[in-house]
């Protein structure tokens, strides 16, 4: 009869110090995670260019910002196809705000390329995240630059980070295809989608030339987006801008679109997640 005292307190004892170190360690949890949750102080703008296009894309860009706005720093970082970073460029300390130009050694066109570049940019957002002490930033892509960033949101965005705001210009979320049918890249997004986080702002600029398109992208391609974000971001804007520098390699320099990034994207929208 004792030695089944003795078993029973045992075994309480043994349940309760469980219960402790389980309190314990999930407290340890909720700390750590509240702790990274924390909006960080800086907030910078990562711009992703197209395909064939380098780290210089949008210098004319930020030039063009930096004249209209206050001047942030300018850092570049060109991956390449064996994980590697290069950089050119500072961030100053201080900058809450700074552009951060994402490029690929590797950056030819084509899905499974694209693919490719969305991986290697969320091996760069790892090591700058952690390097410059951020968890939230803004995103510009222009053409699959867009693309990249969509995929990024869909399969690579850390649970501790998190986007405000993303524009895409002149992005073909159905790639080349003038038709209503859905290429696979477009199934994959629209399959994809769920994940794209509930409070982002989302801005799709499509450039005009004519009534089909840019030049480069159709419009049916890039007014595809709606199928991936309306309804599942915060909100979904859809803008068309026409007239001079309306063809898609013109897009980024186009004074219009200059305009609607120093309205919408320049200042961050504070998360507390995603």
């Amino acid at each position: 009869m004792n030695i089944k005292k003795v078993i029973v307190s045992l075994l309480v004892i043994i349940a309760f110090v469980g219960m402790v170190i389980f309190g314990l360690s999930q407290q340890r949890a909720r700390v750590k995670l509240m702790r990274e949750m924390v909006p960080s102080a800086m907030v910078p703008i990562i711009l992703v260019p197209g395909s064939s296009a380098d780290q210089n894309r949008f210098d004319a860009l930020i030039q063009e910002l930096d004249e209209q706005t206050e001047n942030h720093s300018l850092l570049k970082v060109k991956v390449d196809q064996d994980n590697q970073l290069h950089y050119s460029g500072t961030i100053r300390q201080g900058d809450k705000r700074p552009y951060i130009v994402i490029s690929f050694q590797d950056n030819d066109d084509g899905y499974a390329n694209i693919k490719k570049q969305a991986k290697w940019f969320s091996i760069a957002y790892q090591v700058l995240s952690k390097r410059y002490h951020f968890n939230q930033f803004s995103g510009i892509g222009h053409s699959n630059g867009g693309l990249i960033l969509t995929i990024f949101l869909e399969k690579y965005l850390p649970d501790t980070s998190s986007i405000d705001k993303l524009m895409t210009i002149g992005t073909p979320y159905n790639l080349e295809n003038t038709t209503k049918e859905k290429t696979t890249m477009l199934k994959d997004l629209i399959a994809g989608r769920k994940q794209i986080p509930t409070n982002l702002i989302m801005y799709s600029i499509a450039g005009t030339k004519s009534y089909a398109g840019d030049g480069t992208v159709p419009f049916k391609s890039v007014d595809s987006g709606k199928y991936i974000f309306q309804n599942q971001a915060r909100s979904y804007t859809e803008m068309i801008v026409t007239g001079v520098e309306s063809s898609h390699s013109d897009l980024p320099e186009n004074k219009q679109i200059v305009k609607l990034i120093s309205r919408f994207m320049l200042k961050p929208t504070r998360n507390s997640h995603h």
